[in-house]
């Protein structure tokens, strides 16, 4: 496989990227789906963003940090931006950028309201495809934002959210497909075509607008910052050209095909909509008043600004099509920018892609299964965005604006004023997540490395450079709070990427190795020195992103002086020491200086796989011997008590497992590791264990060769484990019932046992209640923005599949399992990840048993049966725990796009 994909022509041109001889990637989807009611553009008093810049705001206020758009592109650095703007003749508004509920809004916290989605795309972003949909009717603002506000009610809330399908919009199919299509030339000269399809009953009118702007960076105050250009160029018969002059990026001209006109503005905030005087009668909202409004005098009749539209008013029969095309380029004064060629460019860049993903694929694939597994690869890379942000500079204010409330400088984020970014990263989702999230992006790396390994690198090195990475350590978590603590899972994907890209591409990067091995050592000391409150190695580490898992915050409970100590914290720890283990014994082969680390972390997982087992002292354990399964510990002055909760939290202890061949591992003697004197290497650190401190490694969870406890026979290494073999069978026993965490589409989060079992605590006279939920949050806590209380996340599901797997190169066929619970089938631990990895698939693919029905989309018909949208795929945030619908942030290719993995690794 290796072979097929470096012979492509997408492979060749990610080559030239990265030996600096073409920027194919210079260009690409770096627009976010949205910039309003960001922390970013947040300067209030309270850090209430939704409120300080809401959606209605974004068409009159220029943006400090970055741009939104619809189907929209930029340059790396986002100085010259273009996207899709549309008027149906009816809609209150011009439609430039994605609607959507706010986090104090939504059901489920933030909430998009639109469909859109992201069809093509290839690393280098040779050829990228969207497709929105656009309902010819007024879009029922007003209306979805009072539903679902009433449905969030106490007795809504944790219901079904109300969504624009259900408003009747999409009715008699009276809306316009817009298909947005990009195909490079060069890295610089990027076709374009915009092609609307009536899909209902009659003629429709349809205002396309094409338009072209710059990110605003002069009106800040700041003398180094000059004020960029786009201007008319006399016409040239049937298409036109606009010309964009910017001090940094150079010029580039836009050709296009002859319009009804081109409107231009500038982009800068309407000072008057905000009862203060306007600078420049031309300002961002001129082109939304001069064509939904009529007025005229809103825009510059001198053909000049920072924000041009090419204005097409179309009239389109029912069911017929109509295309618009266009070309940004860097090559003036072309004679023929539409002639055969255009095509071609198109039709070869489809061919290339197709070449591409075929290798990627397996080879005996379903359509259906390809067609999941592309849109997948493609919504992770529309899912780049341009992201900057400068903390200190943010507190602080601009030169040129009103100075910040003093309290905001004590508010949120203000110790990490190092933090200053500026660069293309992969989000979770760019309208309801478009910022990082460490554990996110980790998770991002896994499918991004099947089709450009160097992006995903780039990804897991970026955070820890020294403008991300805090001074103490700490990695950030997320803009919202970059403070807050994120399961430390980045050296587990810098080892799943390394052994990927020599996997499919043939090569073995130690030198990348070496720079994130390093850079991990500071946040693995971070985390001893922080998280590790009585020094007993057992940590809390907070919500962990885990957000409502528990009854209460576990980052701020709201009880005095009760510290919780976890064991989903404590066993990412013992992941961590693994995972370091295995990298620093990776580097040691070609260099030596390195083979003392395995030591280091050796002793750190006894410590810890000792802690989780038997803390002593106290008589309470994270494991739990009455039910057989690990929990979280609440201390509280004179008691220390379980957190009865079978969640994920219980599950998580087995993702520490580790295989060690001492063939691989000790290239000088691998067949006496007990002969070494010298004490640098892993090998000797065992026999000194063995020897001095057999307490620690006495466990059934620690394997080596003829010591005593190995199952194994016929082992050659070593075996690392937070769970022994006994207290592994019991665990699977629960995670494999259908009446606890096994659902037909994965595992659940949160046991459907506490369904008729909620789990009640009493502190201090109140009592904190907890059930299974298999959809959304029937609490407010994290603002109801996620729910770990039933619902399939994918992230924990594929970590589950690929720890399975770890166990059985050890076990083989020795170590059986019933799957499902009760149903007298016995498998394999690799048969089961099999069997849950198909459990996750099938939550997209069509079930033929069902009438081709796919159950991410539940019971909405459209979705299920329409021609025009059963093969569209949208990648939710996590699913129905009983019934696999989508539910949560609906864009969320991120962690959800490792469903183009899971494909990629099927048998057939």
């Amino acid at each position: 496989m290796p072979n097929k994909i470096v012979d492509t022509s997408e492979a060749k041109r990610l080559e030239e990227s990265k030996n600096n001889k073409y920027s194919w990637q210079h260009w690409g989807p770096y627009l976010s789906d949205r910039q309003w009611g960001t922390v970013r553009e947040d300067y209030s008093a309270d850090g209430s963003a939704w409120e300080y810049f809401p959606h209605d705001h974004a068409r009159s206020r220029a943006y400090r940090w970055g741009e939104d758009g619809i189907a929209g592109i930029s340059d790396n650095k986002q100085n010259l931006c273009f996207a899709l703007a549309l008027w149906n003749g009816k809609d209150p508004i011009l439609k430039e950028r994605f609607f959507g509920l706010t986090g104090n809004e939504g059901n489920h916290g933030e909430d998009v309201k639109e469909y859109y989605f992201y069809l093509a795309n290839t690393p280098s972003h040779s050829y990228m495809k969207c497709l929105y949909k656009y309902p010819h009717n007024a879009y029922p603002y007003d209306w979805l934002v009072q539903e679902n506000k009433n449905r969030r009610s106490l007795e809504g809330r944790g219901g079904r959210e109300f969504e624009l399908i259900d408003t009747g919009v999409f009715d008699e199919n009276r809306y316009c497909d817009v298909f947005i299509e990009y195909a490079k030339n060069t890295p610089e000269d990027i076709l374009i075509k915009i092609s609307v399809v009536n899909r209902g009953p009659e003629a429709q009118s349809v205002y396309i607008l094409p338009t072209l702007w710059f990110r605003n960076t002069w009106s800040w105050g700041y003398s180094w910052e000059s004020k960029p250009s786009i201007k008319l160029i006399e016409s040239k018969g049937k298409f036109g050209v606009l010309e964009a002059d910017h001090q940094k990026l150079g010029s580039r001209w836009l050709y296009y095909e002859e319009p009804n006109e081109v409107i231009f503005t500038d982009n800068e905030t309407n000072m008057e909509r905000f009862n203060k005087p306007n600078m420049n009668p031309y300002v961002k909202d001129g082109i939304n008043r001069y064509i939904v409004d009529g007025v005229n005098d809103a825009v510059n009749p001198a053909k000049t600004g920072t924000k041009a539209s090419v204005c097409y008013k179309l009239n389109i029969g029912a069911g017929e099509s109509k295309t618009i095309r266009l070309r940004l380029s860097d090559r003036k004064d072309m004679d023929s920018p539409f002639d055969l060629d255009y095509d071609n460019v198109f039709t070869t860049r489809k061919i290339e892609m197709n070449a591409f993903y075929d290798c990627v694929c397996p080879p005996d694939i379903t359509e259906d299964l390809k067609n999941i597994q592309r849109q997948a690869f493609a919504g992770l890379l529309w899912t780049k965005q341009f992201y900057y942000y400068s903390v200190k500079q943010w507190l602080n204010g601009d030169p040129a604006c009103p100075t910040p409330p003093q309290d905001r400088k004590k508010g949120r984020n203000n110790e990490w004023i190092h933090i200053h970014c500026k660069d293309v990263i992969s989000m979770p989702d760019k309208w309801e997540y478009p910022w990082f999230a460490a554990w996110d992006l980790a998770f991002h790396t896994i499918p991004l490395c099947l089709i450009d390994p160097d992006f995903a690198k780039q990804q897991l090195h970026l955070f820890t450079k020294e403008w991300y990475m805090h001074p103490n350590g700490q990695m950030p978590a997320y803009e919202w709070a970059f403070g807050d603590v994120n399961p430390p899972v980045t050296a587990w994907a810098v080892w799943e990427v390394y052994k990927m890209e020599e996997k499919f591409y043939g090569r073995k990067d130690t030198d990348f190795l070496k720079r994130m091995f390093n850079k991990l050592l500071l946040y693995f000391t971070w985390w001893v020195n922080r998280k590790d409150t009585y020094g007993n190695n057992i940590f809390e580490g907070g919500f962990l992103g885990l957000d409502n898992i528990s009854m209460f915050d576990r980052s701020q409970p709201g009880i005095p002086n009760i510290l919780i100590e976890q064991s989903d914290g404590t066993a990412w720890m013992g992941m961590y020491c693994l995972n370091m283990l295995r990298i620093s014994s990776e580097i040691s082969k070609s260099d030596p200086a390195y083979r003392e680390w395995g030591g280091k972390f050796l002793q750190h997982f006894f410590y810890i796989a000792d802690a989780m087992n038997h803390i002593g002292g106290d008589g309470v354990n994270l494991w739990d011997e009455d039910d057989k399964f690990y929990y979280d510990l609440m201390r509280l002055p004179g008691r220390v008590e379980s957190i009865k909760v079978r969640s994920m939290v219980g599950l998580i202890p087995i993702f520490a497992v580790e295989n060690l061949g001492f063939e691989e591992l000790f290239k000088d003697n691998p067949a006496d590791f007990s002969s070494s004197s010298d004490y640098q290497d892993l090998k000797t650190q065992l026999n000194w264990y063995m020897k001095n401190r057999p307490d620690l490694i006495s466990h059934k969870n620690i394997f080596i060769k003829g010591s005593e406890g190995d199952y194994n026979p016929d082992s050659k290494g070593v075996f690392l484990s937070l769970v022994e073999k006994d207290r592994l069978g019991q665990i699977l026993e629960k995670m494999l019932d259908e009446n606890e965490f096994l659902s037909p589409y994965g595992i659940r989060s949160l046991s459907k046992y506490h369904e008729n079992n909620p789990v009640c605590i009493n502190v201090d006279g109140k009592d904190y209640r907890m059930k299974y939920e298999p959809a959304e949050s029937s609490t407010g806590m994290f603002g109801g923005n996620s729910n770990w209380r039933g619902p399939i996340w994918f992230p924990l599901n594929y970590m589950i599949i690929e720890a399975l797997q770890e166990f059985y190169n050890y076990f083989g066929d020795s170590f059986k399992v019933e799957c499902p619970k009760g149903s007298g089938k016995m498998m394999n631990l690799w048969e089961v990840s099999e069997e849950l990895s198909k459990r996750l698939i099938n939550i997209f693919q069509r079930d033929l048993s069902q009438d081709g029905r796919r159950p991410v989309y539940g019971d909405t018909d459209k979705f299920q049966s329409d021609p025009s949208w059963k093969d569209l795929i949208l990648f939710y945030e996590y699913f129905h725990g009983d019934n696999g619908a989508g539910i949560g942030a609906s864009h969320q290719t991120g962690w959800t796009g490792l469903i183009a993995k899971l494909i990629g690794q099927r048998n057939s």
